[in-house]
């Protein structure tokens, strides 16, 4: 294998790899976010609403995707008698994500240097 071809793969293997490394952190951003915000939705104060964005961040780490995070938050907000539609937690995941993807490349995570 020449050094060159051997150098470009290593260097696809770095950028997948940092790539992977940025949208975990941009997830676990969001879903402590989500977090907050749910943990003021159900009236939570003191250690609950300090541990809730904890324990939303470790539910979507069990399973890929996003559908354990909304299956969480409506089940939660069902318990706590909170009126949420799916839409709404959609609108507010989407709108996370963004200020997560924002603060995430600010703290230079998402850099190419």
């Amino acid at each position: 294998m020449s050094s060159g071809f051997q150098e470009r793969e290593e260097g696809n293997e770095a950028k997948l790899k940092h790539d992977g490394e940025v949208h975990f952190r941009i997830q676990a951003r969001r879903d402590k976010l989500l977090g907050e915000w749910a943990a003021g939705q159900m009236g939570l104060e003191g250690d609950a609403a300090e541990s809730y964005p904890i324990d939303l961040v470790k539910a979507d780490i069990r399973e890929p995707g996003d559908e354990d995070v909304l299956d969480k938050l409506k089940a939660d907000f069902a318990a706590h008698g909170v009126d949420v539609s799916e839409e709404m937690i959609c609108q507010k995941m989407a709108e996370l994500e963004s200020v997560a993807t924002d603060q995430v490349h600010g703290e230079g995570y998402g850099t190419d240097d």
